[in-house]
């Protein structure tokens, strides 16, 4: 039975820390899909540590304003950010805080508008955005959220936010079911995306969080490649190269010229500005190359870097992978497929 609804900095917080255990008891089986854009079989584990940043971030926030909350929580995270997946989701919601601020609660057409500002400096953030991934979660969900007869009908009671809400879970749970037959690799491997389903993860949280309702573990039920029984399909696919992420003071210009360095030297680009600075922003930056080094020279020549990390993208076997800091099971144990 539905609680009272009370989507306020409080629930958002506790939508934080329960995203954080949700992604901390599922890191294994969504390392296990995860073989793009790299089958590096990481993205369960990157997205947890991202989402763990920022919600210690706000844990202890004194703020009744939900922006100021989620724009707190997503510098932190974009600050912190690992991988692909982690980094992307930084940079939603970093988005998603800024038709926010000054809001003491979620409503369905704030959420749709946050939504919308999340998608759109989602694709923009990545020099070459491709569909059947994360991107098409968050697409998903905004599309279910602008179409809801909250948004269309300026209704921000909590029904229609609860609406909105389920709408948007429901959209986001077809979309990563068509992941699979939107890129080869997963059509070839017969698995789901592994950073949609984080994404449906976390989106499934925010819903029982803001209405204080219970997960739902029946949307993970037959997305191939999810069950417990299924091996690590990620080891099957080889990955090479490296994985380089830093954060950098930028003017725009420079940030698009980096950019096109980056683009030159490798795949998975990703520049988002994280905060303003004097003279231009803070940026978050993220790339797969063959060679670091000459990546790394690209970055200098525009300033030192911090938080810079050089990671090998080769798939490790499922015992040798860092395990998460797992919180206890607590309310998120319902929707773990792991057991």
């Amino acid at each position: 039975m539905q609680t009272k609804i009370a989507a306020n900095a409080q629930a958002l917080k506790r939508w934080l820390g329960k995203a954080e255990e949700v992604l901390g008891n599922h890191s294994d089986r969504l390392n296990a899909i995860n073989i793009f854009p790299v089958a590096d079989g990481d993205t369960g584990t990157n997205l947890y540590l991202t989402v763990r940043s920022a919600s210690r971030a706000v844990a202890e926030m004194a703020t009744s304003d939900v922006g100021e909350l989620l724009a707190e929580a997503g510098r932190a995270a974009m600050e912190e950010a690992r991988g692909n997946s982690g980094t992307l989701f930084s940079v939603f919601l970093a988005a998603l805080a800024e038709p926010l601020h000054g809001t003491a609660r979620l409503t369905g057409p704030l959420l749709a508008a946050a939504l919308e500002r999340a998608e759109i400096r989602c694709w923009s953030a990545l020099s070459e955005p491709v569909a059947g991934t994360m991107l098409s979660a968050i697409e998903a969900a905004t599309r279910a959220a602008n179409t809801a007869d909250a948004a269309q009908n300026g209704d921000d009671s909590n029904h229609g936010l609860a609406q909105t809400l389920n709408a948007a879970v429901q959209a986001v749970l077809e979309a990563v079911v068509a992941t699979e037959t939107q890129l080869d690799l997963l059509t070839e491997a017969h698995v789901v995306d592994a950073g949609a389903v984080g994404f449906l993860l976390v989106l499934d949280t925010l819903r029982a969080s803001a209405l204080g309702e219970e997960l739902q573990p029946e949307l993970l039920e037959g997305l191939h490649g999810y069950g417990v029984q299924d091996p690590h399909i990620h080891l099957d696919h080889r990955a090479e190269g490296m994985e380089v992420m830093c954060t950098i003071n930028l003017s725009p210009l420079d940030a698009a010229t980096l950019r096109l360095q980056l683009d030159e030297l490798g795949e998975s680009v990703i520049l988002s500005a994280v905060t303003e600075v004097p003279d231009g922003y803070r940026w978050r930056v993220h790339v797969h190359v063959q060679d670091p080094e000459a990546a790394l020279a690209a970055i200098r020549q525009f300033g030192e870097p911090a938080h810079l990390s050089v990671t090998a993208l080769s798939a490790a076997a499922p015992d040798q992978e860092p395990a998460p800091e797992t919180a206890a099971d607590g309310a998120c144990g319902a929707l773990s497929a792991d057991g």
